[in-house]
């Protein structure tokens, strides 16, 4: 279903900044993955799923998404085809738009626009009963403006609109990381029901390491821009962090340093 072969990505190609971020990346994934994408600062993780959404061109290599080749595509044709969740909570939504008008331009994503998109009764009741799912009260408050709901219930919202259409990838990049741990705790916990309920196929980067054990079942540890560890099935099961720390150090023949990667 998702086939990125041989990505290299350049930023600031013949400057004295140059940095190679991507290094001929492989990663292929079947139908239903859930992937937890995991590594220090600087390992390549987001710039993966930049390039994966299409926010950066690739230098080398191809993304097929379903059997179509899509590495040329823009960032908004791909829309069409992926969902995605932000890091920052202030991204995915539009914050001067009621609750319902956020999720009615999810719902027409990737579809012409014209002058006849008002929303329905039946449409309308369809939001609130998908609201009710989050048990946030939001389901009561469709007209209310987003951008006076909290961080919390803008990225549940947003989750929404990511998963609305039930898209063939969902990228999720760090999206409980903005969050406090309450809050981040049921906006993970959110995200595993909606990719089960809709089968999809999923990656998720964070930064936390009980987190990627805990959910999907693969673990992809990215390490200055290559992938060295693809952790599956049963053995991502059974990993403990101590097991993940070592094998970290094996394959990069380095200490694991970044402390954000062990909170829990």
């Amino acid at each position: 279903m998702l086939s990125v072969k041989g990505i290299t990505k350049v930023f600031n190609r013949g400057t004295v900044n140059e940095k190679t971020a991507l290094k001929n990346i492989n990663l292929f994934l079947k139908d239903r993955d859930f992937v937890t994408l995991i590594g220090g600062n600087g390992s390549g993780k987001s710039t993966l799923l930049n390039c994966i959404a299409g926010v950066y061109p690739v230098d080398i290599g191809t993304i097929v998404i379903d059997g179509i080749n899509i590495t040329k595509y823009s960032e908004q044709k791909r829309a069409a085809i992926l969902g995605r969740v932000f890091q920052d909570p202030m991204l995915g939504t539009a914050s001067n738009m009621g609750v319902e008008e956020n999720l009615a331009l999810a719902l027409r994503r990737g579809q012409r626009r014209g002058l006849k998109w008002g929303i329905s009764h039946k449409e309308r009741e369809e939001y609130r009963e998908l609201l009710k799912t989050l048990e946030l009260g939001m389901e009561d408050r469709l007209g209310l403006k987003v951008g006076l709901l909290s961080g919390g219930q803008r990225q549940a919202l947003t989750l929404l609109m990511a998963t609305i259409k039930k898209p063939k990838l969902l990228l999720l990049d760090e999206h409980t990381a903005a969050l406090d741990p309450k809050t981040a705790q049921k906006v993970l916990e959110m995200s595993g029901q909606i990719i089960r309920e809709y089968n999809l196929m999923t990656v998720m980067v964070t930064h936390n390491m009980r987190d990627a054990i805990k959910y999907g079942n693969r673990l992809v540890m990215m390490h200055e821009g290559r992938i060295i560890l693809d952790i599956k099935d049963q053995e991502k099961e059974d990993l403990a962090v101590e097991d993940l720390i070592k094998r970290f150090g094996s394959a990069s023949g380095e200490e694991f340093v970044d402390s954000d990667a062990l909170l829990w």
